[in-house]
């Protein structure tokens, strides 16, 4: 479980093609600090760290988080967004983001605000029942508030402070981006879709 508050900035070393997946290298100083089986959110999608030395992390990438989330996309050079697990006594500043992928947007919009910034992304029309105007959205990991919400896209602004410690300043338009919608939402969608199809009411052994 994360927070969607990006603690540092790593920089993609490599990705290779392994036997049904990839092999992602990342550098960070953040990854002195972390073990091998530890959760780390790269690009908000919640990896385990397979290898590690010195400030090198390495991750192993499935078919599956390949064909739902940009990673399997990224090239060496590329800055991504890093989160350790959240830690049960601390704050959650951001929302709960578990770090599974529910699908990709693209950026379409981009512009200034005095010093803010307004970033518009498109979303899957099967995700629409997921956002609501001022409700979470976790971009690339980082933890969101939808100001204003489309038929097929969403917008934030984001703050100086986002926009610096995070690689959100670095997407151009095009840019395709990981998205994960509040797991809260999820589960009210769910039941109602339950209840309004009839099902029973689910109770615990």
């Amino acid at each position: 479980m994360f927070t969607g508050l990006i603690e540092a900035l790593g920089t993609v070393a490599s990705l290779d093609r392994v036997e049904g997946g990839y092999r992602l290298v990342v550098t960070a100083p953040l990854a002195a600090e972390l073990r091998t089986g530890d959760s780390l959110a790269v690009n908000g999608v919640c990896l385990t760290v397979a290898a590690r030395d010195g400030d090198r992390a390495a991750f192993d990438i499935g078919p599956e988080t390949r064909r739902v989330t940009v990673l399997g996309t990224l090239e060496p050079g590329t800055l991504v967004n890093l989160e350790r697990a959240m830690r049960a006594d601390t704050r959650v500043g951001g929302h709960f983001v578990q770090g599974h992928v529910d699908g990709m947007g693209t950026l379409v919009e981009l512009r200034g605000d005095a010093e803010f910034t307004w970033m518009g992304f498109t979303f899957p029309g099967e995700a629409a029942a997921y956002l609501i105007p001022k409700g979470a959205v976790a971009v690339d990991g980082v933890s969101l508030t939808v100001a204003t919400l489309a038929e097929d896209r969403f917008d934030v602004q984001i703050i100086p402070f986002t926009w610096t410690h995070t690689n959100l300043s670095a997407l151009t338009l095009g840019d395709r981006v990981n998205l994960e919608f509040d797991m809260l939402g999820k589960y009210a969608v769910r039941a109602a879709t339950l209840v309004a199809r009839g099902d029973p009411t689910p109770t615990l052994p």
